[in-house]
């Protein structure tokens, strides 16, 4: 049973996970300082442009301008100037100007030192469907449907009203969605893009115009599918929020959102709170006793797959296999609960066959098929490593809930006590020999300063004597390996003497990154809980295999509700006069054949009403298991039932029809054909009087001719037989 779990109870922290059971298999967080601005929309001010990096820096309101290329430059923002280069290709300058005021929206956030990468290409994300206002020529289905699903949304995506100017896009949600949902979605983007336009124009630049929904409503966007089974909040407003949201947008989920008042903490209740505790580990055990490592670096991120005590296997292959199968379930797992992007590098444990090579990809490819970022796979290389690429859907939970380490500055080691000591030592000696020092002071953490003034104490008397300058070193308990400070004191600078443990610096406090970024002002946009007017379409229930079974019968026979209905008491009566065909006399024979002639248009279908088409939907149900039964002669009373079967038909018999399919008969049957096939009864009645006649249209196989009766049927009959099938 799957579950959505929002946990709202600190306002520090707002967290949504998707669970299986009890298995966490997405996660995501949001804190209120840094919240998500992806996706948000500004208006900002061109303050530079680069013709070397053909591109521009945007100052759209952050501290760090962000980085708009001229490629993402929509041709509405560009002006047209007739005096463009001689080689028919305008630069930047020309098609842009420094303090002109420019619509953009942010593709991808801050990371580090490099500002937010900017276009002007808009893409506002709906429930079912993503419009692109200035942009005709993007447009299509999402790469994730696929077959026939593709080209029904084809059709009703010919149907939806977009303007001329805009594209869409059919996001994965909107499968099996009619046309009357999918264009109340496009109807509410539209109206959003309106008032985004409207806002825009009413301020000076630089302001937020909209912002992306918040975690909640982004996740119940996104991930909430039918396979979703309940809804659990353990918060009274994130509740109503909620509840207001699905109202409009998604309504027959309604009943799945429920508010969860338990003494017991919502992720405890469910065992997910130590999954997400491993999340933030560097080292994943595995349920084998094997282990991977993800170790994170400037250019990309590497996964290491170590066996430890994974012994189950029969020999040393076996036991690399097992543990590679299972590093690549949880490698896809981790990547989506910690929203790894970038570049990764993947070293499983080498594995001699390539058949156990190729298993190993197939597994993580599969494994990776439900994260909803894009992913590209390569293959295990020759030294056992295989690269792959995912997209950046929003920054990582280290970049979100992390530090780097204050100690050693996000390296993750630090130097030794003596390994500082000496190279403390040596620049010591190197200030000592400029012109003009007095005397150099070093302040050491208390371990760093004791090691020189006990063990290089010679060597410290010996730089004083050679150099004559003083050198004065200062335990201090606020500094921690691998942190010193030296100062050099010049021979001009008279000042005060003071004692030696007097010159001790005191601690320094710097205000934490977190807390400067928190006393920023939080951001208004100018749009606010843009919702839809009308609340969305209610879809009517419908069995799907049901559903697909009609389908496939009205591609075969055509539409069931254009064709006209048949009356029952026609249907009576021709099946009355098949039985009394059909039955056998008192000695066995069958009687003569009075079919009523039939229609001369053998293409025309009979009509039959909706009754009718309920029946032979369940025909088409079953047909599969009514073959076996149908080859077997139906045994007539006093025939023997120990004859063998035949399945070959023979030349003047017809094909068995569906029991409940019936088409109007004609008189295609002149007289010649009609004797030689009393003709070929008769003679088949002499030879075996027991057996049916197989000449009479029966529902079943009959029993296959001899040869010598097969030599008796005369020609016309056959013409006539072929004329009628």
């Amino acid at each position: 049973m799957k579950r959505m779990l929002i946990n709202a109870t600190q306002p520090e922290e707002l967290r949504v996970a998707l669970v299986d059971g009890q298995k966490l298999y997405d996660f995501d967080i949001e804190v209120p300082s840094k919240e998500q601005k992806k996706s948000n929309v500004y208006k900002g001010i061109i303050t530079r442009i680069e013709p070397s990096l053909e591109a521009a820096f945007i100052n759209y309101g952050a501290e760090k301008h962000g980085f708009l290329p001229f490629k993402e430059i929509a041709p509405s923002f560009r002006k047209a100037d007739d005096g463009a280069s001689r080689e028919g290709r305008a630069g930047i300058k020309d098609q842009i100007r420094e303090g002109q005021e420019i619509l953009v929206q942010i593709e991808k956030e801050e990371r580090g030192n490099k500002g937010a990468a900017l276009t002007t290409y808009i893409s506002l994300a709906g429930t079912y469907l993503v419009l692109m206002p200035n942009n005709p020529k993007a447009g299509g289905i999402s790469r994730r449907i696929e077959g026939d699903t593709r080209s029904d949304l084809r059709e009703v995506m010919a149907e939806l009203e977009i303007p001329d100017s805009m594209g869409l896009i059919i996001r994965t949600a909107g499968c099996g969605k009619n046309v009357e949902e999918l264009q109340w979605d496009l109807n509410y983007l539209l109206q959003l893009w309106e008032a985004i336009e409207r806002s825009a124009g009413e301020q000076p630049a630089p302001f937020l115009v909209f912002q992306e929904s918040n975690v909640i409503i982004r996740a119940l966007r996104d991930h909430l599918r039918g396979n979703i089974d309940e809804i659990l909040i353990d918060s009274e407003s994130a509740f109503k929020l909620v509840q207001n949201f699905l109202k409009q947008v998604m309504p027959h989920f309604l009943p799945k959102a429920k508010l969860y008042q338990d003494s017991v903490p919502l992720f405890s209740r469910y065992q997910i709170e130590s999954q997400i505790e491993v999340a933030y580990n560097r080292e994943v055990s595995l349920p084998s006793g094997g282990s991977i490592v993800i170790d994170h670096t400037e250019a990309l991120t590497s996964i290491d797959i170590n066996s430890a005590r994974a012994t189950k296997g029969s020999d040393i292959e076996e036991t690399a296999l097992n543990t590679n199968l299972e590093a690549a379930d949880e490698i896809a797992r981790q990547l989506r609960l910690r929203d790894l992007g970038g570049l990764f590098v993947v070293d499983f444990i080498d594995m001699m066959a390539n058949k156990n090579q190729r298993e190993v990809e197939n597994r993580l490819r599969d494994a990776l098929k439900i994260d909803r970022a894009r992913i590209q796979t390569g293959r295990i290389s020759r030294f056992g490593l295989l690269e792959m690429s995912r997209q950046r859907l929003r920054p990582s939970l280290g970049e979100s809930t992390q530090l780097p380490c204050p100690r050693c500055k996000g390296q993750g080691m630090i130097r030794n006590v003596e390994s500082v000591a000496l190279a403390v030592l040596r620049i010591l000696e190197e200030e000592a020999m400029k012109p003009g020092t007095e005397k150099v002071i070093a302040h050491l953490p208390i371990e760093s300063a004791t090691f020189l003034l006990n063990e290089k104490r010679p060597a410290i008397e010996q730089i004083e004597s050679r150099l004559k300058v003083g050198i004065i070193i200062l335990p201090s308990k606020h500094l921690e390996t691998p942190a010193y400070d030296i100062d050099r004191v010049k021979s001009k600078e008279g000042g005060e003497e003071k004692a030696s443990y007097l010159q001790i610096k005191d601690e320094d406090i710097p205000l934490p990154d977190f807390a400067q970024q928190s006393s920023h002002k939080a951001e208004v946009p100018a749009i606010k809980e843009f919702l839809p007017d009308l609340p969305a379409p209610m879809q009517q229930n419908r069995d799907n295999s049901t559903s697909l079974i009609k389908r496939f019968w009205q591609r075969l026979v055509g539409n069931l509700d254009e064709l006209a209905p048949v009356e029952a008491s026609a249907k009576k009566t021709e099946a009355a006069e098949f039985d009394t065909k059909s039955r056998p006399t008192r000695d066995g024979k069958r009687g003569p054949r009075n079919r009523p002639p039939r229609n001369g248009n053998r293409n025309t279908r009979r009509p039959f009403n909706a009754e009718e088409s309920d029946a032979a939907v369940e025909t088409i149900k079953t047909s599969t298991q009514e073959v076996p039964e149908s080859n077997q002669t139906q045994v007539e009373p006093g025939e023997p039932a120990g004859k063998p079967q035949s399945r070959r038909r023979g030349p003047n018999r017809r094909r068995p029809r569906n029991p409940n399919y019936k088409k109007p008969e004609n008189g295609s049957e002149n007289g010649n054909g009609k004797e030689a096939t009393e003709t070929s009864v008769s003679a088949t009645a002499q030879n075996a009087p027991d057996s049916p006649n197989p000449s009479t249209p029966s529902r079943d196989f009959s029993e296959k001719s001899p040869n010598k009766e097969r030599e008796a049927v005369n020609k016309p009959a056959e013409q006539t037989l072929d004329k009628a099938e």
